[in-house]
This record gives C-alpha cells, sequence and structure tokens, in this order.
C-alpha cells in the first residue's frame, strides 16, 4: 500500500508564497503520474498540477505561471511551489499518485489565502 504525506500548508497573505511537499512510501519513477488536486467544500476535487513519467507537466489555466510542480526522484518526493498565492486557492491541497489504473491520495494540507 503506497502512503503519500504532505506538508506545508498553512495561511499567507493574498499575493503571498508557499511549498507543499508529499512524500511517498515507494519510488517515484515507477508511477505513471504524480500531482497536486484541490478541494474546497460543496465543489469536486480538481487537478492543479501533474507530472508524468514522460516528463510532461499539466498545469490548471488557473495556476499556469503562478504554480510549479517538481519531481525529486532520490528523496522519493514531489513538491508545488506556489507563488502569488489568491484568496480563490484556498483549498485542501491532495498529492495523487497514479500507477495503471490505481491511485493513492494523501490525507491533504489546507492552503488558507487571506485577502
Amino acid at each position: 500500500q503506497v502512503q503519500l504525506v504532505e506538508s506545508g500548508g498553512g495561511l499567507v497573505q493574498s499575493g503571498g508564497s508557499l511549498k507543499l511537499s508529499c512524500a511517498a512510501s515507494e519510488r517515484i519513477f515507477g508511477f505513471n503520474a504524480m500531482g497536486w488536486y484541490r478541494q474546497v467544500p460543496g465543489k469536486e476535487r480538481e487537478l492543479v498540477a501533474e507530472s508524468r513519467i514522460s516528463g510532461r507537466t499539466n498545469y490548471a489555466d488557473s495556476v499556469k505561471g503562478r504554480f510549479t510542480i517538481s519531481r525529486d526522484n532520490a528523496k522519493m518526493s514531489i513538491h508545488l511551489q506556489m507563488y502569488n498565492l489568491k484568496p480563490e486557492d484556498t483549498a485542501v491541497y491532495f498529492c495523487n499518485a497514479q500507477r495503471g489504473p490505481t491511485n493513492w491520495w494523501g490525507q491533504g494540507t489546507q492552503v488558507t489565502v487571506s485577502s
């Protein structure tokens, strides 16, 4: 069973920065993709950014130019660097790992951006 543990969430003012980290319990190069999703109450979980094994990265339009996803294979972790945060970025952020048809999720970390 793959375990994913997020860290780095918190409260930040609008325009500020945060860096989220996700530590995996096994080597991440074995996953087809790893990424970050977010969810607010009453809404569906949405993709924020993903990093595929091919090296390709994908971002939600709303975060392009502000967020950067990165992998650290040696440390079995991924990161999400977030700049110029906006109140609408407030959500619980979840780390995701995919291998074939199987998805694993972290427990989530809260990001709150005050205006």
